[in-house]
């Protein structure tokens, strides 16, 4: 534990006995997670810029000046020996700063601002820095990143996507490199050999489900192998497959804290092997078909809650029709889960929203980041009636290996921080299940983002049109403009309205995602209108010409809104960054999926407002949106929070039949 007992010195952290260095497990009282979420109400701090930590950098700063890069290298090695014999003292970690700000300076061209220093402390507190939009959170991170990983500390800065860990990474490797520090990157479709030798360097970028799946693959290949048998196994050079791929979770420091650790943490994350399936591929195909002949309200319900069931003459209508096909169709169980599964595949599950058909197989899209995820299925013979349902192939059924909760995952880390643009929303949950607290960390420069009137249609068909006149006439005035749409299908819809009136655009969604990065460095040129899903909503930077910073900067148009309001604000951050210009507005529709889902009544009460545009108030619209978002996030928080009760359940069954539960 001597590699990161810097880290721990007063910290009261339990290491467990496992194949390396993670967190005792201990899962907080109900009453202690009560009383956390209770206390985040009224214990957000907030980062001075004019504050001692600060201070004392810019105190040290000119000294630092006269020094060449090997003396600077010298200096803070022997800060960092200091903090391993004393911990992390206030002196030594504006001490540090001061040096890994000079170095960027020297190496990057960028000067940590004030406000970043502010932002790294956070970090090496193990809290939550929130940081505007555009910011510098990712220059902000390698403050808290080289000093942990000159501890002799194994970090993990952990991003939302493949794409924003090479960018970030490939960013700043000059300044790591300066301290004699390796820079590891973790994608997708890497080896085992080559993930283990990523790992391995002190700091390395990754996504979070990279990092979670192989976490999940350790513990299947290692169990609970004792941290010494480990060492000896090194010792007489064991072949590398008995050796982990990570080397621990010492610390994590998680960009986009909010969507990884609140957002996708819904669902257990799964190891599963594919096994030939019992059912002949006739039996989805003649369920897809017998649930094209139901009706709804008539054979089957749909719920508020994205659930469907069959109603009892829906029941009668099935044995009537399907009983005399013999097998599976016997029985009144069989029958029942083939068929709600099949109108699951039907109803609630829509191509080019939910998952899009590639290389005629049928891969998942992230709701919250609009990137596909080949990877992944869905369980309990969904994804076969889904396939069944697009012709596509039938694969075959998972078994589950091993499974863990981001909750769970995230609070194994010795040291777990984070960063985001939009943490307050969820302080209480982060402070309930992770233990996070914030520090609001003020502006460098002032914000000079305009947000223009919101404009609400009755149909879909009028805000497109709407959407594409207004982008041409942003861009016919030299600026750029992002339209932001939350589906692949929304995505080309306005394509083609933008394509009917003759307006070149450019399209990012699942489907374009390798050309990701030549869309977002065009995206800031005079004239240029780029469509995209939430891709470009987190951690994207978009570099503006000259030419359209003095025209008014980025123009964001906001086609539907989400169901968390954080993403919303993500998406509206991509303007107006680091002090330039920049302006927002929401062009949508009343029949988009948050009105329809969350608050029905309303919108068929107030509906008759739009039969003429603009008619709503500013207000009575604001206040329609803020209560279905508040609606959605509510159920969403207890989804999440439910996933924790199963998942601890799951852990005591484990652990009472003498299951390792690791």
């Amino acid at each position: 534990m001597s590699d990161v007992r810097a880290l721990l010195k007063g910290r009261a952290v339990k290491v467990g006995d496992a194949a390396y260095l993670e967190r005792l497990e201990e899962p907080p009282h109900v009453v202690e997670e009560w009383l956390r979420a209770l206390v985040a109400r009224f214990a957000v701090g907030k980062g001075r810029r004019d504050g001692a930590l600060v201070a004392a950098v810019n105190a040290i700063e000119p000294e630092l000046l006269v020094l060449d890069d090997d003396q600077l290298r010298v200096r803070i090695h022997a800060v960092a020996c200091r903090m391993q014999r004393e911990g992390l003292l206030d002196a030594l970690i504006a001490e540090a700063f001061a040096i890994i700000r000079e170095a960027s300076r020297r190496v990057l061209g960028k000067r940590h601002h004030d406000v970043q220093l502010l932002a790294g402390e956070a970090l090496l507190r193990g809290r939550i820095a929130e940081m505007a939009t555009g910011e510098g959170k990712t220059l902000a991170a390698t403050l808290g990143v080289c000093v942990a990983a000159l501890c002799g500390a194994a970090v993990h800065v952990v991003t939302v996507n493949d794409y924003l860990a090479e960018r970030d990474a490939e960013e700043n490797q000059p300044l790591y490199a300066f301290f004699g520090l390796a820079v590891g990157v973790v994608l997708q479709d890497m080896d085992v050999d080559k993930r283990r030798a990523e790992y391995a360097k002190p700091v390395v970028y990754v996504s979070n489900k990279e990092l979670t799946f192989d976490y999940l693959k350790d513990r299947i290949a290692l169990g609970a192998t004792p941290l010494a048998q480990l060492r000896l196994r090194r010792l007489l050079g064991a072949r590398s497959s008995a050796l982990p791929i990570l080397r621990g979770l010492h610390v994590a420091i998680v960009d986009e804290a909010d969507s990884v650790l609140i957002d996708e943490a819904r669902t257990p994350l799964i190891i599963s092997e594919t096994l030939p399936d019992e059912l002949d591929p006739a039996i989805y195909h003649r369920a897809i078909a017998f649930a094209a002949t139901l009706s709804a309200g008539e054979h089957y319900v749909l719920g508020r809650e994205r659930d469907i069931w069959l109603t009892s003459a829906g029941e009668a209508h099935a044995e009537h029709v399907l009983r005399d096909e013999g097998g599976v169709w016997v029985s009144a169980l069989w029958r029942r889960e083939l068929i709600n599964k099949a109108l699951s595949a039907r109803e609630l599950f829509h191509r080019d929203q939910h998952y899009i058909v590639a290389d005629e197989k049928v891969q998942i899209v992230d709701e919250f980041t609009g990137r596909v995820m080949p990877d992944r299925t869905w369980e309990r013979g969904l994804h076969q009636m889904i396939e069944a349902k697009e012709g596509c192939e039938i694969s075959g059924q998972r078994r589950t290996l091993s499974q863990i909760t981001y909750q769970r995952f995230f609070g194994r880390y010795l040291l777990l921080a984070g960063m985001t643009g939009t943490a307050a929303e969820v302080g209480g949950e982060l402070r309930r299940v992770y233990d996070l607290s914030i520090t609001r960390i003020p502006t460098n420069k002032a914000l000079r983002r305009v947000r223009l009137p919101d404009r609400v249609f009755r149909n879909s068909d009028a805000r497109w049109d709407a959407v594409a006149v207004r982008a041409a006439a942003v861009a016919a005035e030299g600026r750029a403009v992002l339209v932001g749409t939350r589906s692949v299908e929304a995505s080309e819809l306005l394509s083609a309205a933008l394509s009917a009136q003759g307006v070149e655009h450019t399209v990012l969604n699942a489907r374009q995602d390798a050309a990701e990065a030549d869309a977002v460095a065009a995206a800031g040129q005079p004239g240029r209108i780029t469509v995209a899903t939430n891709m470009a909503g987190r951690g994207t930077d978009i570099k503006l010409a000259p030419e359209v910073e003095q025209r008014g900067g980025l123009h964001v148009i906001l086609t539907e809104f989400h169901e968390s309001a954080r993403v919303d604000r993500q998406l509206f951050g991509r303007s107006a960054r680091q002090g330039n210009p920049g302006s927002v507005e929401a062009i949508v529709s009343l029949d988009d999926e948050l009105f329809v889902r969350y608050c029905p009544v309303l919108v068929r009460t107030l509906g008759p407002l739009c039969r003429r545009r603009f008619a709503w108030s500013g207000h009575v619209f604001r206040a329609l949106v803020w209560f279905a978002q508040s609606t959605a996030e509510r159920r969403n928080r207890a989804v999440r929070l439910d996933t924790i009760k199963r998942d601890r359940k799951w852990l005591k069954a484990l652990s009472f039949v003498g299951v390792d539960k690791k």
